[in-house]
C-alpha cells in the first residue's frame, strides 16, 4: 500500500477535504448561528432554509449539483459560457474536481453546523451577551469574544466529529466523481471500495481501511483527552 502513489494521493485528498471542512462551513455556521441569534424574528423563516440542504438525499444533492450547476451542457457553467464567461466543468478537472465535490458536501452540511451552534448559543446567559453590547462589542467582537467562549464544549464535539467524518467521506465523491478524474478526487474510502469491489483486492481494501479508521481513532482520542482534562480543570 504505502509504495502506491494512488494510495499518497488519497490521503492527501483526505487531509484537503478536512482542512476544508475545519474551516469553511464551520466559519459560516459561526457567523449565521451568531446573526440569527442577534435576529430572533428572522429564526423562524431562515432555520428551515438553510437545513433543508441537510434533510435531502446525499444522492439527490449530488445530482443538483451535476445537473444544475456543474454540467457544461444544461447547468450554470453551460449559462455563464453561453455570456461570455469561460469555465470549464470542474467535474473534469483532476486539480478542481475535489474542491467542486467539497463544495456540494459543504452546502448539504453548513446549515446543520448553523443549527447546532444556535442551540448552543442560545443557552449563553442574555445578561452576559447584552452588557457586552453594552460595553461597545460589534459582532465580530461579541462572537470573539463572548459566544465562542460560551460554546466551546460544542465547538470542539463538532470539530473533532467533523475531523472523523471527513476521513470517512465516500458518498458524495462517489456519486458525483468515483473518485475521478485520474484519481483528482480520490480519498481513502472510495479507494478502499475499489480495491475491494472493482479489482477484488481485499488485502489493498483493508490497509486502506484500517488506515482512514486509524485518523477517526486519533480524533476520537483528542476529544476524550480534552474531555479528561477538562474534568479535571473542573474539580480544582
Amino acid at each position: 500500500m504505502f509504495g502506491d502513489p494512488v494510495f499518497w494521493l488519497a490521503l492527501t485528498n483526505n487531509f484537503i477535504w478536512t482542512a476544508i471542512f475545519l474551516t469553511v462551513p464551520i466559519g459560516l455556521a459561526l457567523v449565521m448561528a451568531a446573526a440569527l441569534l442577534m435576529s430572533p424574528r428572522s429564526r423562524a423563516v431562515v432555520q428551515p432554509i438553510i437545513f433543508l440542504p441537510r434533510i435531502l438525499a446525499v444522492a439527490v444533492s449530488g445530482r443538483i449539483f451535476q445537473g444544475m450547476i456543474f454540467s457544461p451542457a444544461t447547468g450554470l457553467v453551460a449559462w455563464l459560457n453561453e455570456h461570455g464567461f469561460s469555465i470549464s466543468d470542474p467535474l473534469a478537472d483532476p486539480d478542481r474536481s475535489l474542491y467542486a465535490v467539497a463544495a456540494v458536501d459543504i452546502w448539504h452540511w453548513w446549515g446543520f453546523l448553523a443549527v447546532v451552534f444556535l442551540a448552543a448559543m442560545r443557552q449563553i446567559s442574555i445578561d452576559q451577551i447584552e452588557a457586552a453590547r453594552l460595553d461597545g462589542a460589534g459582532f465580530l467582537a461579541l462572537l470573539r469574544d463572548v459566544l465562542l467562549p460560551g460554546i466551546r464544549p460544542t465547538l470542539i464535539l463538532m470539530l473533532i466529529l467533523t475531523v472523523i467524518w471527513s476521513f470517512q467521506v465516500f458518498e458524495f465523491i462517489f456519486i458525483v466523481t468515483q473518485g475521478g478524474p485520474a484519481y483528482g478526487s480520490e480519498v481513502l474510502a472510495t479507494l478502499a471500495y475499489r480495491h475491494a469491489f472493482f479489482e477484488g483486492d481485499v488485502g489493498q481494501a483493508a490497509a486502506a481501511a484500517g488506515v482512514k479508521s486509524l485518523f477517526g481513532l486519533c480524533a476520537t482520542a483528542a476529544y476524550l483527552w480534552l474531555q479528561i482534562r477538562d474534568s479535571a480543570d473542573a474539580s480544582f
